[in-house]
């Protein structure tokens, strides 16, 4: 009963969306219809996520390196993070505190697929290292695509208001996927009303959290009546309820900028 109240909750939401959808149509400005999809996608992440991870819209992603992550549409990021902003809150972000990427496309192809699934790898291969050590406590790592992490990866996921045949945007995927290591690879990818695509195990048919070396490619068509929000929803919850990150550094970001000069001692 608790399942079927659930779904058809997210049913009720899977049709506003789709309304809202509908209606960011009538917006004759590109960027204004796709800030505008953002945001929808952005409002259903704030409902389902984990209370400790924040989704958030207009934001860079820097490293201690230099990096600077490409544009992306939502990141979600540690609510610890310090609230870094510039002018019309756009805020900035240090790599160390983010969880995960989404990209959101009006309608996913090829050209669209490969734009998206480039900007997840850029971000993920983008170094976490500025964190305070914890003394006297058992490290913690993350297992993730293929490795054994001291951090928690960087997540990439797609979610498109319409595409391609899936099928065909799931050759694509593999296409891009094909000469890459796993730690590449976008986690998932959901298309409004069609399904989703995401890695699991040919021989037992479980999907995983995340791609690992050897995972085959599953197509999963939608419920008409749930479309992708269920399943979106748990995927999310699995996704990033154990999410975690050890006390951010922000001495390694200040480099060799002048932090003040000593100016005298006093010594007992």
């Amino acid at each position: 009963m608790t399942a079927e109240k659930l779904g058809k909750i997210l049913s009720s939401v899977a049709k506003r969306m789709h309304a809202d959808f509908e209606q960011s149509q009538a917006f004759q400005h590109n960027g204004e219809a796709g800030t505008s999809r953002e945001v929808l996608i952005q409002q259903f992440l704030s409902g389902y996520l984990p209370a400790h991870v924040e989704a958030v819209h207009n934001a860079e992603v820097i490293a201690v390196n230099g990096d600077v992550s490409p544009q992306s549409d939502i990141i979600l990021i540690d609510r610890g993070t310090p609230p870094f902003t510039s002018l019309q809150g756009f805020r900035i972000i240090p790599n160390e505190c983010v969880y995960g990427m989404i990209e959101v496309k009006t309608k996913l192809d090829g050209a669209q697929l490969a734009d998206a699934c480039n900007k997840i790898s850029k971000l993920r291969r983008m170094p976490k290292s500025a964190y305070r050590p914890i003394s006297g406590v058992i490290s913690r790592t993350t297992k993730a695509y293929g490795a054994t992490h001291n951090h928690f990866p960087t997540s990439g996921m797609i979610v498109a208001f319409n595409s391609l045949n899936l099928e065909t945007v799931g050759g694509h995927l593999m296409d891009w996927c094909r000469t890459r290591h796993p730690s590449e690879w976008p986690d998932s990818v959901w298309v409004v009303g069609k399904g989703h695509l995401q890695w699991g195990d040919s021989r037992t048919g479980a999907l995983f959290r995340s791609p690992v070396p050897g995972a085959s490619l599953f197509q999963v068509d939608a419920d008409p009546d749930q479309d992708i929000l269920l399943p979106l929803a748990i995927h999310l919850n699995i996704h990033f309820s154990d999410a975690w990150m050890n006390p951010l550094d922000l001495l390694p970001y200040a480099g060799a900028t002048p932090l003040g000069t000593y100016a005298r001692t006093w010594t007992i």
